[in-house]
């Protein structure tokens, strides 16, 4: 898979309902060792993220991600996307950075957006 291609493929995981599926695209698209950050959380396992995301999803039902921009060169990526609501409609946006690993998975993920209160 090219660099977009691992990025969608993550970014698919935060709208998939079940645990399951989060699971299966993690085996595609992020390396064992992947670490995520944003201004509220760090995960460091697999689990920790798959239990971030389930947490999203009760805050914001059918909530996910639309990549509106990306660009990638060497081992890095960046993107711009849009969260959207279970109807489409946009709910916020926010730029990540990812590092791959020599497999061509992710092996860390970076989220900035705004904070609610920031």
């Amino acid at each position: 898979m090219d660099r977009r291609e691992v990025w969608e493929t993550y970014a698919s995981a935060w709208k998939a309902e079940a645990v399951e599926d989060k699971r299966a695209l993690f085996e595609r698209a992020l390396d064992p060792a992947a670490i995520y950050t944003d201004p509220l959380m760090q995960t460091r396992s697999w689990g920790e993220l798959e239990g971030y995301m389930v947490q999203f999803h009760q805050q914001v039902p059918g909530g996910h991600f639309v990549t509106t921009w990306f660009h990638a060169h060497h081992d890095r990526s960046i993107a711009r996307w849009d969260m959207r609501g279970a109807d489409g409609g946009k709910l916020g946006e926010g730029i990540s950075y990812g590092r791959y690993a020599p497999d061509g998975r992710l092996l860390e993920m970076t989220g900035f957006f705004e904070t609610p209160g920031a």
